[in-house]
Protein backbone atom coordinates (compact mmCIF):
# COMPACT_ATOMS: atom_id res chain seq x y z
CA UNK A 1 0.00 0.00 0.00
CA UNK A 2 3.34 2.01 -0.27
CA UNK A 3 1.79 4.10 -2.95
CA UNK A 4 -1.48 4.42 -1.61
CA UNK A 5 -0.09 5.87 1.19
CA UNK A 6 2.13 8.73 -0.58
CA UNK A 7 -0.67 9.85 -2.46
CA UNK A 8 -2.91 10.43 0.47
CA UNK A 9 0.10 12.40 2.31
CA UNK A 10 -0.63 14.48 -0.97
CA UNK A 11 -3.99 14.75 -0.59
CA UNK A 12 -3.78 15.81 2.87
CA UNK A 13 -0.85 18.38 3.11
CA UNK A 14 -0.06 19.85 -0.40
CA UNK A 15 -1.80 23.09 -1.94
CA UNK A 16 -5.10 22.68 -2.37
CA UNK A 17 -5.22 24.75 -5.99
CA UNK A 18 -2.15 23.15 -7.19
CA UNK A 19 -3.37 19.32 -5.72
CA UNK A 20 -6.30 19.53 -7.58
CA UNK A 21 -4.74 21.18 -10.97
CA UNK A 22 -2.32 17.68 -10.71
CA UNK A 23 -4.95 15.20 -10.23
CA UNK A 24 -7.56 16.80 -12.82
CA UNK A 25 -5.05 17.11 -15.72
CA UNK A 26 -4.79 13.48 -16.33
CA UNK A 27 -8.65 13.08 -15.90
CA UNK A 28 -9.32 14.88 -18.22
CA UNK A 29 -7.23 13.03 -20.90
CA UNK A 30 -9.69 10.56 -19.30
CA UNK A 31 -12.71 11.95 -19.64
CA UNK A 32 -11.86 13.69 -22.69
CA UNK A 33 -11.70 10.13 -24.33
CA UNK A 34 -14.80 8.69 -22.85
CA UNK A 35 -16.43 11.67 -24.95
CA UNK A 36 -14.51 10.36 -28.31
CA UNK A 37 -16.24 7.48 -27.77
CA UNK A 38 -19.45 8.66 -27.92
CA UNK A 39 -18.01 11.66 -30.93
CA UNK A 40 -16.52 8.85 -33.24
CA UNK A 41 -19.63 6.29 -33.25
CA UNK A 42 -21.64 9.82 -34.30
CA UNK A 43 -19.38 11.06 -37.32
CA UNK A 44 -18.95 7.28 -38.30
CA UNK A 45 -21.96 6.28 -37.72
CA UNK A 46 -23.93 9.48 -39.38
CA UNK A 47 -21.37 8.79 -42.53
CA UNK A 48 -24.26 5.85 -42.93
CA UNK A 49 -27.22 7.99 -42.93
CA UNK A 50 -29.92 10.14 -40.97
CA UNK A 51 -31.73 7.16 -39.42
CA UNK A 52 -28.53 5.26 -38.43
CA UNK A 53 -27.89 8.46 -36.64
CA UNK A 54 -30.98 9.12 -35.49
CA UNK A 55 -30.70 5.28 -33.99
CA UNK A 56 -27.65 6.28 -32.14
CA UNK A 57 -29.08 9.26 -30.31
CA UNK A 58 -32.27 7.22 -28.87
CA UNK A 59 -29.70 4.78 -27.48
CA UNK A 60 -28.14 7.57 -25.65
CA UNK A 61 -30.34 7.78 -22.56
CA UNK A 62 -30.60 4.04 -21.57
CA UNK A 63 -26.54 3.68 -22.44
CA UNK A 64 -26.48 6.31 -20.05
CA UNK A 65 -28.86 4.94 -17.52
CA UNK A 66 -26.70 1.65 -17.60
CA UNK A 67 -23.38 4.03 -17.21
CA UNK A 68 -25.08 5.39 -13.76
CA UNK A 69 -25.80 2.51 -12.04
CA UNK A 70 -22.39 1.71 -12.40
CA UNK A 71 -21.06 4.84 -11.08
CA UNK A 72 -23.57 4.92 -8.59
CA UNK A 73 -21.93 1.56 -7.01
CA UNK A 74 -18.51 3.29 -8.62
CA UNK A 75 -18.53 6.35 -6.50
CA UNK A 76 -20.07 4.70 -3.20
CA UNK A 77 -17.28 2.58 -3.11
CA UNK A 78 -15.14 5.84 -4.22
CA UNK A 79 -16.33 7.71 -1.18
CA UNK A 80 -15.97 4.54 0.95
CA UNK A 81 -12.83 3.70 0.44
CA UNK A 82 -10.95 7.42 0.12
CA UNK A 83 -12.71 7.68 3.74
CA UNK A 84 -10.78 4.17 5.01
CA UNK A 85 -7.90 5.31 3.23
CA UNK A 86 -7.92 9.18 4.94
CA UNK A 87 -8.34 6.80 8.92
CA UNK A 88 -5.69 4.80 7.30
CA UNK A 89 -7.64 1.48 7.71
CA UNK A 90 -6.06 -0.31 4.98
CA UNK A 91 -7.99 -4.03 5.81
CA UNK A 92 -11.20 -2.26 5.30
CA UNK A 93 -9.91 -0.82 1.44
CA UNK A 94 -9.51 -4.18 0.20
CA UNK A 95 -12.60 -5.69 1.88
CA UNK A 96 -14.53 -2.47 0.26
CA UNK A 97 -12.91 -3.17 -3.39
CA UNK A 98 -13.43 -6.35 -3.69
CA UNK A 99 -17.23 -6.46 -2.31
CA UNK A 100 -17.87 -3.94 -4.92
CA UNK A 101 -16.67 -5.48 -7.70
CA UNK A 102 -18.64 -8.67 -6.95
CA UNK A 103 -21.82 -6.38 -6.54
CA UNK A 104 -21.27 -4.91 -9.96
CA UNK A 105 -21.34 -8.37 -11.49
CA UNK A 106 -24.21 -9.10 -9.99
CA UNK A 107 -25.95 -6.14 -11.17
CA UNK A 108 -24.79 -6.80 -14.62
CA UNK A 109 -26.17 -10.12 -14.59
CA UNK A 110 -29.95 -8.35 -14.22
CA UNK A 111 -29.05 -6.03 -16.61
CA UNK A 112 -28.55 -8.28 -19.63
CA UNK A 113 -31.13 -10.23 -19.33
CA UNK A 114 -33.70 -7.58 -18.50
CA UNK A 115 -31.76 -5.14 -21.60
CA UNK A 116 -32.27 -7.77 -24.05
CA UNK A 117 -35.98 -8.99 -23.00
CA UNK A 118 -37.01 -4.85 -23.33
CA UNK A 119 -35.36 -3.69 -26.30
CA UNK A 120 -38.33 -3.10 -28.74
CA UNK A 121 -40.77 -2.20 -26.75
CA UNK A 122 -38.42 0.41 -24.35
CA UNK A 123 -37.72 2.54 -27.80
CA UNK A 124 -41.07 2.30 -29.20
CA UNK A 125 -41.87 3.96 -25.61
CA UNK A 126 -39.29 6.58 -26.40
CA UNK A 127 -40.52 7.09 -29.81
CA UNK A 128 -38.64 5.34 -32.20
CA UNK A 129 -40.10 3.89 -35.24
CA UNK A 130 -39.42 1.77 -38.42
CA UNK A 131 -35.70 1.16 -40.14
CA UNK A 132 -34.67 3.73 -36.93
CA UNK A 133 -36.22 1.07 -34.36
CA UNK A 134 -34.57 -1.71 -36.51
CA UNK A 135 -30.98 0.00 -36.53
CA UNK A 136 -31.38 0.51 -32.70
CA UNK A 137 -32.09 -3.12 -32.33
CA UNK A 138 -29.18 -4.26 -34.11
CA UNK A 139 -27.01 -1.85 -31.85
CA UNK A 140 -28.00 -2.42 -28.42
CA UNK A 141 -28.07 -6.51 -28.80
CA UNK A 142 -24.56 -6.24 -29.45
CA UNK A 143 -23.84 -3.50 -26.69
CA UNK A 144 -25.87 -5.74 -23.47
CA UNK A 145 -23.82 -8.84 -24.37
CA UNK A 146 -20.81 -6.92 -23.43
CA UNK A 147 -21.97 -5.06 -20.62
CA UNK A 148 -19.55 -6.53 -18.47
CA UNK A 149 -16.91 -4.55 -20.13
CA UNK A 150 -18.24 -1.32 -19.31
CA UNK A 151 -19.63 -1.79 -16.23
CA UNK A 152 -16.53 -3.18 -14.28
CA UNK A 153 -13.79 -1.08 -15.78
CA UNK A 154 -16.40 1.97 -14.40
CA UNK A 155 -15.93 0.75 -10.40
CA UNK A 156 -12.55 -0.24 -11.11
CA UNK A 157 -11.43 3.17 -12.15
CA UNK A 158 -13.46 4.87 -9.30
CA UNK A 159 -10.98 2.64 -6.83
CA UNK A 160 -8.04 4.11 -8.55
CA UNK A 161 -9.31 7.13 -7.90
CA UNK A 162 -9.89 6.94 -4.83
CA UNK A 163 -6.69 6.29 -3.47
CA UNK A 164 -5.44 9.47 -5.03
CA UNK A 165 -4.05 8.24 -8.38
CA UNK A 166 -5.68 10.21 -11.33
CA UNK A 167 -3.06 9.38 -14.31
CA UNK A 168 -3.73 5.36 -14.12
CA UNK A 169 -7.24 5.49 -14.94
CA UNK A 170 -6.97 8.40 -17.18
CA UNK A 171 -4.45 6.33 -18.74
CA UNK A 172 -7.33 3.47 -18.95
CA UNK A 173 -9.98 5.23 -20.26
CA UNK A 174 -7.29 6.80 -23.46
CA UNK A 175 -6.24 3.14 -24.17
CA UNK A 176 -9.64 1.92 -24.31
CA UNK A 177 -10.57 5.32 -26.57
CA UNK A 178 -8.04 4.57 -29.12
CA UNK A 179 -9.04 0.91 -29.38
CA UNK A 180 -12.26 2.49 -30.05
CA UNK A 181 -11.36 5.02 -32.86
CA UNK A 182 -9.15 2.34 -34.48
CA UNK A 183 -11.83 -0.14 -35.16
CA UNK A 184 -14.90 1.83 -35.70
CA UNK A 185 -14.25 2.64 -39.59
CA UNK A 186 -13.00 -0.97 -40.19
CA UNK A 187 -15.93 -2.63 -38.31
CA UNK A 188 -18.57 -0.33 -39.22
CA UNK A 189 -17.52 -0.06 -43.33
CA UNK A 190 -15.47 -2.95 -43.80
CA UNK A 191 -11.68 -3.24 -44.69
CA UNK A 192 -10.47 -6.27 -46.40
CA UNK A 193 -11.56 -9.65 -44.87
CA UNK A 194 -13.82 -8.08 -42.21
CA UNK A 195 -17.18 -7.40 -43.50
CA UNK A 196 -19.07 -4.07 -43.24
CA UNK A 197 -21.38 -4.41 -40.24
CA UNK A 198 -22.80 -1.10 -40.11
CA UNK A 199 -24.31 0.21 -36.94
CA UNK A 200 -23.48 -3.13 -35.47
CA UNK A 201 -20.21 -2.34 -36.29
CA UNK A 202 -19.80 0.71 -33.98
CA UNK A 203 -21.46 -1.06 -31.19
CA UNK A 204 -18.53 -3.98 -31.11
CA UNK A 205 -15.93 -1.72 -31.68
CA UNK A 206 -16.97 0.21 -28.52
CA UNK A 207 -17.20 -3.20 -26.71
CA UNK A 208 -13.32 -4.29 -27.82
CA UNK A 209 -12.62 -1.05 -26.60
CA UNK A 210 -13.98 -1.13 -23.22
CA UNK A 211 -12.34 -4.85 -23.31
CA UNK A 212 -8.94 -3.22 -23.11
CA UNK A 213 -10.25 -1.21 -20.61
CA UNK A 214 -10.98 -4.16 -18.53
CA UNK A 215 -8.36 -6.07 -18.65
CA UNK A 216 -5.58 -2.91 -17.57
CA UNK A 217 -7.60 -2.21 -15.01
CA UNK A 218 -7.85 -5.65 -13.15
CA UNK A 219 -4.16 -6.22 -13.56
CA UNK A 220 -3.92 -2.41 -11.80
CA UNK A 221 -5.94 -3.53 -8.81
CA UNK A 222 -5.11 -7.26 -8.31
CA UNK A 223 -1.23 -6.74 -9.28
CA UNK A 224 -0.31 -3.23 -8.71
CA UNK A 225 -2.30 -2.29 -6.32
CA UNK A 226 -3.18 -5.17 -4.52
CA UNK A 227 -6.42 -4.13 -3.66
CA UNK A 228 -8.41 -7.15 -4.20
CA UNK A 229 -8.30 -9.87 -1.62
CA UNK A 230 -9.39 -13.79 -2.42
CA UNK A 231 -10.05 -14.33 1.10
CA UNK A 232 -13.33 -15.61 1.50
CA UNK A 233 -15.38 -13.01 3.99
CA UNK A 234 -17.91 -13.73 6.20
CA UNK A 235 -21.56 -12.64 4.74
CA UNK A 236 -21.98 -9.96 7.49
CA UNK A 237 -18.55 -8.43 5.71
CA UNK A 238 -19.75 -8.57 3.00
CA UNK A 239 -23.11 -6.76 3.57
CA UNK A 240 -21.57 -4.71 6.11
CA UNK A 241 -19.39 -3.42 2.54
CA UNK A 242 -22.61 -3.22 0.23
CA UNK A 243 -24.27 -1.60 2.91
CA UNK A 244 -21.97 1.37 3.18
CA UNK A 245 -21.33 1.44 -0.81
CA UNK A 246 -25.61 1.35 -1.35
CA UNK A 247 -25.65 4.16 1.38
CA UNK A 248 -24.15 6.59 -1.33
CA UNK A 249 -24.31 4.64 -4.07
CA UNK A 250 -28.07 4.01 -4.51
CA UNK A 251 -29.34 7.77 -4.03
CA UNK A 252 -26.19 8.85 -6.61
CA UNK A 253 -26.85 5.89 -9.16
CA UNK A 254 -30.69 7.21 -8.90
CA UNK A 255 -29.52 10.79 -9.43
CA UNK A 256 -27.70 9.90 -12.13
CA UNK A 257 -30.49 8.03 -13.16
CA UNK A 258 -32.29 10.79 -13.52
CA UNK A 259 -30.02 12.12 -16.21
CA UNK A 260 -30.89 9.53 -18.95
CA UNK A 261 -34.60 9.66 -17.79
CA UNK A 262 -34.46 13.26 -18.49
CA UNK A 263 -32.56 13.02 -21.48
CA UNK A 264 -35.49 9.77 -22.42
CA UNK A 265 -37.87 12.22 -22.07
CA UNK A 266 -36.14 15.04 -24.03
CA UNK A 267 -35.67 12.93 -26.65
CA UNK A 268 -38.99 12.15 -26.76
CA UNK A 269 -39.95 15.51 -27.00
CA UNK A 270 -37.61 16.55 -29.90
CA UNK A 271 -38.83 13.80 -31.62
CA UNK A 272 -42.05 15.16 -32.31
CA UNK A 273 -40.69 17.52 -34.90
CA UNK A 274 -39.18 14.29 -36.98
CA UNK A 275 -35.58 12.04 -36.89
CA UNK A 276 -33.75 14.62 -38.47
CA UNK A 277 -33.89 16.79 -35.10
CA UNK A 278 -33.19 13.84 -32.68
CA UNK A 279 -30.35 13.56 -34.90
CA UNK A 280 -29.40 16.80 -34.95
CA UNK A 281 -30.28 16.92 -30.88
CA UNK A 282 -27.98 13.71 -30.05
CA UNK A 283 -24.93 15.51 -32.14
CA UNK A 284 -25.35 18.59 -29.81
CA UNK A 285 -25.48 16.66 -26.28
CA UNK A 286 -22.35 14.78 -27.47
CA UNK A 287 -20.93 17.87 -28.15
CA UNK A 288 -21.67 19.36 -24.76
CA UNK A 289 -20.41 16.12 -23.33
CA UNK A 290 -16.90 16.97 -24.58
CA UNK A 291 -17.10 20.70 -23.90
CA UNK A 292 -17.47 19.89 -20.02
CA UNK A 293 -15.20 17.03 -20.42
CA UNK A 294 -12.47 19.53 -18.03
CA UNK A 295 -15.19 20.19 -15.67
CA UNK A 296 -15.48 16.24 -15.66
CA UNK A 297 -12.67 15.26 -14.90
CA UNK A 298 -12.61 17.78 -11.70
CA UNK A 299 -15.71 16.22 -10.59
CA UNK A 300 -14.68 13.06 -10.85
CA UNK A 301 -11.68 13.59 -8.27
CA UNK A 302 -13.09 15.70 -6.08
CA UNK A 303 -14.72 13.02 -4.25
CA UNK A 304 -11.26 10.95 -3.62
CA UNK A 305 -10.28 14.75 -2.62
CA UNK A 306 -12.95 15.34 -0.44
CA UNK A 307 -13.32 12.21 1.26
CA UNK A 308 -9.92 11.64 2.51
CA UNK A 309 -9.70 15.65 4.18
CA UNK A 310 -13.07 14.71 5.68
CA UNK A 311 -11.46 11.51 6.94
CA UNK A 312 -8.72 13.39 8.30
CA UNK A 313 -11.00 16.33 9.68
CA UNK A 314 -9.27 18.78 7.64
CA UNK A 315 -12.64 20.92 6.51
CA UNK A 316 -10.68 24.20 5.71
CA UNK A 317 -9.37 22.50 2.89
CA UNK A 318 -12.31 20.62 1.69
CA UNK A 319 -14.00 24.45 1.49
CA UNK A 320 -10.50 26.06 -0.70
CA UNK A 321 -11.07 23.17 -3.18
CA UNK A 322 -15.12 24.13 -3.78
CA UNK A 323 -14.14 27.54 -3.94
CA UNK A 324 -11.31 26.76 -6.92
CA UNK A 325 -13.92 24.42 -8.49
CA UNK A 326 -16.06 27.39 -8.90
CA UNK A 327 -13.49 29.62 -10.58
CA UNK A 328 -12.53 26.43 -12.76
CA UNK A 329 -15.95 25.96 -13.83
CA UNK A 330 -16.50 29.69 -15.02
CA UNK A 331 -13.40 29.83 -16.71
CA UNK A 332 -14.11 26.40 -19.23
CA UNK A 333 -18.22 27.63 -19.44
CA UNK A 334 -16.58 31.14 -20.48
CA UNK A 335 -14.36 29.77 -23.13
CA UNK A 336 -16.70 27.61 -24.12
CA UNK A 337 -19.62 29.65 -24.67
CA UNK A 338 -17.08 32.10 -26.88
CA UNK A 339 -16.17 29.42 -29.07
CA UNK A 340 -19.45 28.58 -29.96
CA UNK A 341 -20.64 31.59 -30.38
CA UNK A 342 -18.30 31.46 -33.61
CA UNK A 343 -18.30 28.24 -34.84
CA UNK A 344 -21.38 26.20 -33.50
CA UNK A 345 -22.72 25.94 -36.92
CA UNK A 346 -19.09 24.60 -38.55
CA UNK A 347 -18.85 21.77 -35.29
CA UNK A 348 -22.33 20.44 -36.06
CA UNK A 349 -21.67 20.24 -39.78
CA UNK A 350 -18.81 18.15 -39.12
CA UNK A 351 -21.43 15.23 -38.28
CA UNK A 352 -23.63 15.32 -40.79
CA UNK A 353 -24.27 17.13 -43.87
CA UNK A 354 -28.34 17.22 -43.45
CA UNK A 355 -29.32 21.12 -42.97
CA UNK A 356 -31.85 20.12 -40.21
CA UNK A 357 -29.22 18.27 -38.23
CA UNK A 358 -27.10 21.11 -38.61
CA UNK A 359 -29.46 23.56 -37.47
CA UNK A 360 -30.93 22.09 -34.29
CA UNK A 361 -27.34 21.14 -33.31
CA UNK A 362 -25.86 24.52 -33.78
CA UNK A 363 -28.85 26.44 -31.93
CA UNK A 364 -28.46 23.98 -29.06
CA UNK A 365 -24.99 24.70 -28.39
CA UNK A 366 -24.95 27.87 -28.58
CA UNK A 367 -27.98 28.77 -26.70
CA UNK A 368 -26.96 26.15 -24.17
CA UNK A 369 -23.21 27.09 -23.68
CA UNK A 370 -24.17 30.40 -21.84
CA UNK A 371 -24.89 28.26 -18.62
CA UNK A 372 -21.96 25.71 -18.69
CA UNK A 373 -20.25 27.49 -15.92
CA UNK A 374 -23.27 26.61 -14.10
CA UNK A 375 -23.45 23.32 -15.43
CA UNK A 376 -20.10 22.47 -14.24
CA UNK A 377 -20.02 23.78 -10.46
CA UNK A 378 -23.25 21.59 -10.42
CA UNK A 379 -21.61 18.69 -11.38
CA UNK A 380 -18.63 19.16 -9.15
CA UNK A 381 -21.27 19.98 -5.99
CA UNK A 382 -22.98 16.85 -6.88
CA UNK A 383 -19.99 14.59 -6.53
CA UNK A 384 -18.73 16.40 -3.24
CA UNK A 385 -21.99 16.08 -1.35
CA UNK A 386 -22.06 12.13 -1.95
CA UNK A 387 -18.85 12.13 -0.03
CA UNK A 388 -19.87 14.12 2.41
CA UNK A 389 -22.56 11.63 3.08
CA UNK A 390 -25.19 13.98 1.57
CA UNK A 391 -26.51 11.81 -1.38
CA UNK A 392 -29.91 13.11 -1.02
CA UNK A 393 -28.99 16.51 -1.31
CA UNK A 394 -27.26 15.37 -4.77
CA UNK A 395 -30.42 13.42 -6.20
CA UNK A 396 -32.52 16.32 -5.13
CA UNK A 397 -30.65 18.72 -6.91
CA UNK A 398 -30.57 16.74 -10.00
CA UNK A 399 -34.49 16.32 -9.54
CA UNK A 400 -34.59 19.77 -9.33
CA UNK A 401 -32.69 19.97 -12.39
CA UNK A 402 -34.17 17.70 -15.00
CA UNK A 403 -37.94 17.36 -13.73
CA UNK A 404 -38.13 20.69 -12.16
CA UNK A 405 -37.03 23.00 -14.58
CA UNK A 406 -35.64 21.18 -17.97
CA UNK A 407 -38.83 19.32 -18.71
CA UNK A 408 -41.65 21.23 -17.49
CA UNK A 409 -39.98 24.12 -19.72
CA UNK A 410 -39.30 22.24 -22.78
CA UNK A 411 -42.79 21.38 -22.49
CA UNK A 412 -43.34 24.66 -22.12
CA UNK A 413 -40.47 26.06 -24.77
CA UNK A 414 -41.49 23.08 -27.63
CA UNK A 415 -44.91 24.14 -28.02
CA UNK A 416 -44.18 28.01 -28.01
CA UNK A 417 -40.84 28.11 -30.24
CA UNK A 418 -40.32 24.17 -31.03
CA UNK A 419 -36.50 22.68 -31.01
CA UNK A 420 -35.16 26.28 -29.92
CA UNK A 421 -37.44 26.39 -27.42
CA UNK A 422 -35.99 23.38 -25.88
CA UNK A 423 -32.32 24.60 -25.91
CA UNK A 424 -33.67 27.46 -23.77
CA UNK A 425 -35.22 25.04 -21.49
CA UNK A 426 -32.27 23.23 -20.67
CA UNK A 427 -30.05 26.33 -20.63
CA UNK A 428 -32.11 28.02 -17.95
CA UNK A 429 -32.75 25.22 -16.36
CA UNK A 430 -28.82 24.44 -15.61
CA UNK A 431 -28.10 28.59 -14.87
CA UNK A 432 -30.83 27.81 -11.59
CA UNK A 433 -29.59 24.72 -10.82
CA UNK A 434 -26.02 25.92 -10.63
CA UNK A 435 -27.09 28.72 -8.18
CA UNK A 436 -28.98 26.53 -5.90
CA UNK A 437 -26.15 23.99 -5.43
CA UNK A 438 -23.87 27.01 -4.33
CA UNK A 439 -26.10 27.35 -1.61
CA UNK A 440 -26.32 23.63 -0.54
CA UNK A 441 -22.94 23.32 -0.69
CA UNK A 442 -21.88 26.28 1.71
CA UNK A 443 -24.98 25.30 4.51
CA UNK A 444 -23.49 21.71 4.00
CA UNK A 445 -19.61 22.71 4.79
CA UNK A 446 -21.30 25.08 7.56
CA UNK A 447 -22.44 21.79 9.67
CA UNK A 448 -19.62 20.11 9.48
CA UNK A 449 -17.78 23.65 10.73
CA UNK A 450 -20.13 23.25 13.84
Amino acid sequence: MTKTQANRTRLLEAPVGRTLAALTVPMIFGILSMVLYNLVDTFFVGRLGRNQLAALSFTFPVVMAIGSVSQGIGMGTSAAVSRAIGSEDYHRVRRLATDSLVLGILVITVGVVVGLLTVEPLFRMLGARGDVLDFIGEYMRVWYIGMIFVVVPMIGNNIIRATGDSRTPGLIMVTGAVVNFVLDPVLIFGLGPVPALGIRGAALATLIGRGSTFFIAMYVLIRRERLLTAEIPRLREVWASWREILYVGVPTAGARMIIPIGQGVMTRIIATFGAAAVAGYGVATRVEFFSLAAVNALSSIIGPFVGQNIGAKQIDRVKTAFSVSWRFSLAIGGTMFVAFFFLADTIAALFNADPTVVAVAARYIRIVSVAFAAQGFYLVVNAGLNVLKRPFHAAGLSLLELFGLAIPLALLGASIAGTTGVSVAVSLSYLVTGAVSGVVIRRVLARYEG
